[in-house]
């Protein structure tokens, strides 16, 4: 079992920049490639961001590419989405996600944090 707590969301202007952050638990943290996906409201869940358990690879959607950037830091069993530019449309809910491989969509992912909530104000 793995449990995911993200945290750094809040109020923010257009333009303005967050970091997210998700500290894990549980089973090994390196043996996890890890991920962000978003919701917003009354639509699905987003894949923004995924990177392998090394470190070395990171994947990113491209409705956020050169904005977003995920990161971790297996010695602190973190990892982060640092997002640059927001707009009102960023505005939602953004969620962790662990699982064994990759994953870009919901159906894979094994763990999930409760989300932590992002608003952008015009």
């Amino acid at each position: 079992q793995v449990q995911l707590v993200e945290s750094g969301g809040g109020l923010v202007q257009a333009g303005g920049s967050l970091r997210l952050s998700c500290a894990a638990s549980g089973r090994t943290f390196s043996n996890y490639a890890m991920a962000w996906f978003r919701q917003a409201p009354g639509k699905e869940h987003e894949f923004l961001a995924a990177i392998r358990w090394s470190g070395g690879s990171t994947y990113v959607a491209d409705s956020v590419k050169g904005r977003f950037t995920i990161s971790r830091d297996n010695a602190k069993n973190t990892v982060y989405l640092q997002m640059n530019s927001l707009s009102p449309e960023d505005t939602a809910v953004y969620y962790c996600a662990a699982s064994p491989n990759v994953v870009t969509g919901t159906d894979d992912v094994y763990y999930w944090g409760k989300g932590t909530l992002v608003t952008v104000s015009s």
